[in-house]
């Protein structure tokens, strides 16, 4: 885990499900999907009429988990300016809850509304104030704009990103056509990153592909986020899971170039000589140290390396 804004620790994501709220056949299986997270959805995946069941499912649900870190669970709740706030937080809200997303956000004050909706629950059933994080939906052109904002708006926000699938609701509000090599999206989901990662937020997480059977498409869309500096992927078929987790984790390659690299450097320093050392052709210097450091502390979070 990393720590957080609030200086609490952050579960690390890598992949996370979205399982509609009402859907007790699948909740059933969430355990079996080897997600780091689920999405519990009690909005868009839910039709109006099924919104109370939904909660209720997802309530019992979340209630029974025997470990709620695996997976961690989280709910996306309906947006703020359908009046069901309240009722949203009160069903799920409680000690086996690490996150609740915030569909649609368009300001600062959004997430501050949730901030507050959330001290009060937490409050009124006795568990720390401050648990459960927020994870604002970047899906509008305002909060593009305002991405850094909302970022930093409570110390509760841990994951936030962009939400730019085909045909979602910031490809209707933008116009873009979307495409596999995903150029249309590029520098909405370089500009939110910027800004999310400069708010301090420990775990971006890019959006998704809505094509359910074009895995190809996840695993490009997938390693073109962990380039660009994400740390995971929100997915919506279980045939996503896999594909999402391995891009995102640390490659043993990788591992046994950082450990080589970390090697070298502590050696020059021990001979107190050059720092600024050669390593398979690519100039390395003392501030590769942080990041071979932080990829390995990584792999070792998600079991790649044991040491």
């Amino acid at each position: 885990m990393v720590v957080g804004k609030d200086a609490r620790p952050v579960p690390r994501v890598r992949s996370a499900l979205y399982i509609p709220g009402h859907r007790a056949d699948f909740l059933a299986k969430a355990d079996q999907r080897g997600a780091d997270a689920v999405i519990l959805d009690l909005e868009d995946a839910v039709a109006g009429a099924c919104r109370e069941k939904a909660r209720r499912i997802a309530s019992e649900w979340i209630a029974s988990r025997p470990d709620p870190r695996r997976p961690l669970v989280c709910v996306r709740i309906n947006g703020l300016g359908e009046g069901w706030l309240e009722r949203d937080l009160e069903a799920v809200v409680g000690p086996n809850l690490t996150a609740v997303l915030v569909p649609k956000v368009r300001s600062a004050t959004d997430v501050k509304t949730v901030a507050e909706a959330l001290d009060a629950v937490e409050t009124a059933i006795g568990i720390e104030r401050g648990h459960v994080r927020i994870w604002p939906l970047v899906e509008t052109v305002a909060a593009v704009r305002s991405a850094f904002e909302i970022a930093s708006a409570s110390p509760r926000v841990a994951y936030m990103g962009g939400a730019t699938a085909e045909g979602g609701d910031l490809a209707h509000d933008l116009g873009f056509q979307w495409t596999v090599e995903g150029l249309e999206t590029l520098y909405l989901r370089s500009k939110v990153l910027l800004d999310v990662r400069a708010a301090g937020v420990q775990n971006p997480m890019t959006g998704l592909v809505a094509r359910v059977d074009d895995l190809a498409a996840v695993e490009a869309f997938a390693r073109q986020g962990r380039q660009l500096g994400y740390a995971g992927c929100m997915v919506i078929h279980p045939a996503h899971v896999e594909i999402v987790n391995r891009t995102f984790s640390p490659t043993p390659e990788e591992v046994r170039q950082a450990k080589e690299i970390l090697a070298a450097l502590k050696a020059a320093e021990a001979a107190g000589g050059d720092l600024a050392l050669t390593y398979r052709g690519r100039m390395i210097d003392k501030a590769m140290i942080h990041i071979a450091r932080q990829l390995l502390e990584d792999a070792r979070r998600l079991g790649v390396v044991s040491a």
